[in-house]
């Protein structure tokens, strides 16, 4: 194939489900947007109720974070992003994630995750790797379990 024959497409995220980030939180939802085996790449929309956390998780690509709603952090570093903010995380990077509740009672970020997210327990010991494919996953069975007819998010011709 050819890249004049790929056609410009588009998804609407209400055509999407919010589907529960177990087993780190029952609290936190992610819409899958896009899980790209070729790049190994995940687009998602994240929310979460303000004061809530994620296990600290090390990235072995890059991630880019948009904040459409609330205000977050990391544990290990001062800055904070609120609306409009966007955060470009390094390869090699790790962090505990926190939404903070003087910014709203939700965030909504919008994560462009390319790689494995490696997830740790309070020892710093790897409990779990998130990626494209465990993404995939966690999306069909949602679906399958809430009779949901799934989109094929590995392709943005949904």
């Amino acid at each position: 194939m050819f890249y004049e024959n790929i056609d410009t497409s588009s998804i609407n995220d209400e055509d999407l489900p919010w589907v529960p980030f177990a087993p780190y939180s029952d609290e936190v939802f992610i819409k899958y947007i896009k899980c790209d085996p070729v790049r190994g790449e995940t687009i998602t929309l994240l929310k979460a109720p303000a004061g809530s956390a994620l296990p600290k998780h090390y990235h072995s690509g890059t991630v880019i974070v948009y904040t459409i709603k609330g205000g977050w952090k990391y544990l290990e570093h001062d800055w904070i992003s609120t609306q409009g903010g966007v955060v470009f995380e390094t390869a090699g990077s790790s962090h505990t994630p926190i939404a903070l509740t003087e910014y709203g009672d939700e965030l909504i970020t919008l994560n462009i995750t390319q790689g494995d997210l490696l997830y740790y327990d309070d020892n710093n010991n790897v409990v779990a790797i998130e990626n494209w494919k465990s993404s995939v996953d966690r999306y069909l069975a949602f679906c399958k379990a809430n009779d949901i007819e799934p989109k094929d998010i590995t392709s943005f011709a949904v």
